[in-house]
């Protein structure tokens, strides 16, 4: 009966991080808010790479660790 709890801990865990590195990985990258006004589909792409790059972090991080 703890399968469900350890599940949602990692699952809360995996979220956190993400929001955390998120903007670290925006800033690296010169992802902006201008940027999503003057060019929004590149801004798209980034964060789609970006967001794609921190999941595999994470992945590697609490899942396959």
């Amino acid at each position: 009966e703890t399968l469900f709890l350890h599940l949602r801990e990692i699952d809360e865990a995996a979220h956190r991080r993400l929001e955390q590195m998120m903007p670290e990985l925006m800033k690296s990258a010169g992802v902006t808010e201008a940027l999503k006004a003057s060019d929004p589909l590149k801004w798209a792409g980034l964060m789609n790479n970006l967001k794609a790059q921190a999941e595999e972090v994470i992945l590697t991080e609490l899942i396959y660790a």
